[in-house]
């Protein structure tokens, strides 16, 4: 015989159920400050450690967040990507607990124009790998790669299957990054863009520019295209470790 769930459980859920309600209906948005334990206690009548515990697993579940000393918020859920690390896109989706997918769009060779010589240390009109690859989470596009490598210090480069392995993984592997160098930068998209990213033509997106070195020279220049309303930046510093 399955055991009745408690009163306690049952007011903690109600408190959940209530605050998700709220989220659901617009009625907070990301960033609106949420009740405290004490508010909450007394509003629903029940202990503070009720009012905690639902708290508490709204935070785990990443529908708030806590900031010490100011209280619970509610959480920003597009997916955040470090600005202080460079990892590789497919990592970081399914570390998210979501599913990655991607659609190549350009593998080729191409002449270096006058500024893409610049970026990547190399002369004007020689030939540069191109690609351009929309990575997806859950089925929806939330980056557009489009990266020039130097064939000098990645030959076997533009032979690579990317259904199978991310730019980021393969020139991590045969020239080991060493340096970068980033920008991120707020734009509005083209025609073209808005389409491969299936957005609004209106719709702000955020442009990162990396080089990134290795110990021989530039190895690629990226161009990181990102739907401003499905993606941000950040990341968290930590001074009380400083040498």
């Amino acid at each position: 015989m399955m055991n009745k769930k408690s009163p306690v459980q049952a007011r903690f859920v109600q408190i959940k159920s209530a605050l998700l309600d709220e989220i659901e209906r617009g009625e907070m948005c990301p960033g609106d400050k949420v009740l405290s334990e004490n508010q909450l206690a007394e509003s629903f009548g029940v202990s503070r450690m009720t009012a905690r515990r639902a708290l508490t697993e709204l935070v785990t579940e990443g529908i708030l967040v806590r900031s010490q000393g100011l209280g619970t918020f509610v959480s920003d859920s597009r997916p955040m990507s470090s600005i202080l690390e460079i990892r590789s896109i497919d990592d970081e989706i399914v570390q998210r607990g979501h599913s990655y997918s991607n659609q190549v769009l350009t593998v080729d060779k191409v002449l270096a124009s006058e500024q893409q010589s610049v970026w990547l240390g190399v002369q004007a009109n020689s030939v540069v790998f191109q690609t351009k690859i929309v990575h997806k989470e859950n089925g929806l596009a939330i980056q557009l790669e489009d990266r020039l490598v130097n064939p000098t210090l990645a030959q076997q480069y533009i032979e690579q299957d990317f259904k199978l392995t991310t730019a980021n993984h393969y020139l991590t592997k045969i020239a080991p990054l060493t340096e970068a160098d980033h920008s991120v930068e707020a734009i509005l998209p083209d025609n073209e863009l808005a389409h491969i990213l299936d957005i609004p033509i209106a719709q702000p997106c955020l442009k990162i520019s990396r080089r990134t070195y290795s110990s021989k020279g530039v190895v690629s220049y990226a161009r990181l295209y990102h739907p401003g309303n499905r993606y941000r930046i950040g990341g968290h510093l930590d001074f009380h470790h400083a040498d």
